[in-house]
């Protein structure tokens, strides 16, 4: 954990500020809360921040996301920790619940992206409690494992692995809160909320996966029964079911990535293929993180190394045989079918095969008509 602002000390509720890692198993920043809000003899609440648009997720992503927060809130309930949805910008709700509720301290989940950084400079700007951030996504806490962004894995792997033996430990349970609070906390209204959500509607929302953290643990036991020892041999093959399927849990928090690496290890089976699974999950994953934090230029061809750039400024006059518009992509109108069919399970199951997705990705930058274009089409 880091501090991001310091503050007064007021004896009041702990608040966690749920955000990025959406349970309550195996959840750094929700122990820590509890452990503060303990040993000071408070309340702990969770509040979470809905904002009705988000970046460009549809119904798809609020629904998987929605549902596995209504598990949330009952798992929550039996803890006797209060769940409150807020629905809003986190910059203007959070100091308001904050003041409300007479909170003592705030606590809140680590994130790299850009506007995750922008909300808690702005409530830090509001508030004058103190204020920390907890890195219950990574393993090795992002701004550990690097003070400053790597070129690759095989700069961040020793890095990381150094510190895997401090870090990789088990977790404790969260307990029965012992101070509850004494106000009223109403159940939150879920189908009104899905009302106000203001998305995309014109795309289904998934039936192939079932949201939420039970379900996220018994994918985890099915995955290592059944699938763990071929992982190595069957991962990059399109037409064999031999991927995890975590990455949905995994995304939306509702899955510790540390949990899932401690029940691998303690498997025997094959190593080839439980270093292949741990090199994606912890290196290739937190690698992403580490590029996301150290970057302000993640998501816009400025953030490109300069070999990249000045590889792309060569060719960028080059003759293409095939060249396509953004509307083609999305409607799967190339002359390739490999490329159509990993964009239509994009579009059927909003989730494409790994190994596809560095094809498809690839090949749009070779179909478009500049980098510009191709790293819009593949975001958007």
């Amino acid at each position: 954990m880091r501090l991001l602002k310091e503050g007064k000390d007021i004896k009041g509720p702990v608040v966690y500020w749920m955000s990025r890692d959406q349970r309550t198993r195996d959840n750094w920043a929700l122990l820590i809360a509890q452990h503060y809000a303990v040993a000071a003899r408070q309340p702990l609440l969770v509040a979470f921040c809905l904002v009705p648009r988000f970046l460009n997720a549809t119904v798809r992503q609020y629904g998987f996301m929605l549902k596995g927060l209504q598990e949330v809130e009952l798992a929550l309930k039996k803890k006797h920790i209060p769940f409150f949805l807020l629905l809003g910008e986190p910059n203007r709700e959070l100091p308001v619940f904050l003041k409300k509720s007479r909170a003592g301290m705030l606590i809140t989940d680590f994130d790299p992206l850009r506007i995750k950084k922008e909300w808690k400079e702005k409530v830090s700007q509001k508030i004058s409690i103190p204020f920390y951030e907890v890195d219950a996504h990574n393993i090795v806490p992002c701004w550990i494992s690097s003070p400053k962004q790597e070129y690759g894995a095989y700069t961040i792997r020793p890095k990381i692995s150094k510190k895997l033996r401090e870090f990789l430990t088990e977790f404790p349970r969260l307990r029965r809160h012992p101070f509850r609070s004494a106000s009223v906390t109403k159940a939150a209204d879920w189908e009104t909320v899905r009302k106000k959500i203001k998305v995309d509607a014109s795309v289904a929302e998934v039936r192939w996966i079932t949201p939420g953290e039970k379900a996220a643990h018994r994918k985890l036991k099915q995955f290592i029964a059944e699938k763990l020892s071929r992982y190595a041999a069957t991962r990059n093959f399109p037409d064999q079911d031999g991927q995890s399927g975590l990455s949905p849990y995994l995304h939306f928090g509702q899955l510790s990535a540390q949990r899932v690496a401690l029940e691998v290890l303690r498997k025997s089976l094959p190593k080839d293929s439980k270093d292949a699974f741990l090199e994606e999950l912890i290196i290739r994953r937190e690698l992403s993180d580490n590029f996301c934090f150290y970057n302000a230029h993640y998501d816009n061809p400025e953030g490109f190394p300069e070999w990249a750039k000045k590889t792309l400024a060569i060719h960028k006059n080059d003759p293409r045989e095939y060249l396509y518009t953004r509307k083609q992509f999305e409607n799967a109108q190339t002359h390739d079918q490999l490329w159509n069919a990993a964009q239509l399970e994009m579009v059927k199951r909003g989730k494409m095969h790994g190994y596809m997705r560095m094809y498809w990705a690839k090949k749009i930058l070779e179909w478009s008509a500049s980098p510009e274009q191709a790293l819009l089409t593949a975001i958007y």
